[in-house]
């Protein structure tokens, strides 16, 4: 058994002498995860895919602690609805993939493969919210993106990754920052007390901020 450890330990790039190789070699090496035919794309093999639901589901309880609720949103979204928030999709326009074609038949308006959800998700409470009884709006989604990435790297920055969106509409703006605040000590919670790795939470500088946010918080 030890020598079978020991050849394991020397099929990995020391760590001080490439650490994008170390990094490489462990994530593979470990049957985390492997390349797909598609450049930019991975694929998360089931120990790596049994890692991602212990944090998802302990995040997920966490959120339901506190009042909220698990909803789905489209894949596609249409390009107008892109348009009407052009600030807020300024920031991703670069990173778009597009349908332009369904089947055998061109598109009349090309549908953007979902590199975030605001859009779509504002468009629907607009439909849905008719008064301010109805508020709050706790609201989760567990879903994967798309951004077309010039450079990718497993795990840390793909063309396609899973993750969460909560978009909640308060009736003011004291309440919808103290939703925030909460929801990022959640986030420091699951990376300190779950996952090990220490952070330092804040608010990022104007330059960092999210496209079209009027702050962002982060850890």
């Amino acid at each position: 058994m030890a020598k079978k450890e020991n050849q394991f330990v020397e099929a990995i790039t020391p760590m001080e002498d490439d650490f994008a190789q170390w990094y490489t070699d462990v994530i593979t090496k470990t049957d985390l995860v492997d390349y797909a035919p598609i450049k930019g794309f991975m694929v998360i093999k089931p120990y790596g895919f049994a890692l991602w639901e212990k944090i998802r589901d302990y995040a997920d309880g966490l959120f339901k602690e506190t009042g909220h609720k698990n909803v789905y949103f489209p894949l596609l979204i249409p390009e107008s609805l892109l348009n009407k928030e052009a600030e807020h999709v300024e920031g991703f326009a670069p990173e778009v993939a597009w349908v332009t074609q369904g089947g055998n038949k061109v598109l009349e308006e090309r549908l953007a493969v979902r590199p975030t959800s605001e859009t779509i998700i504002c468009t629907m409470y607009a439909k849905w919210l008719n008064s301010y009884r109805q508020l709050p709006f706790l609201y989760n989604q567990w879903n994967s993106v798309v951004r077309w990435e010039k450079s990718t790297r497993p795990f840390l920055r793909t063309s396609e990754f899973l993750w969460q969106e909560g978009h909640t509409i308060h009736e003011t703006e004291e309440e919808a920052v103290e939703e925030t605040l909460q929801q990022l000590a959640i986030y420091k919670k699951v990376a300190e007390d779950l996952m090990a790795i220490p952070v330092i939470d804040g608010k990022k500088s104007e330059s960092e901020k999210f496209a079209g946010a009027s702050d962002t918080y982060t850890i």
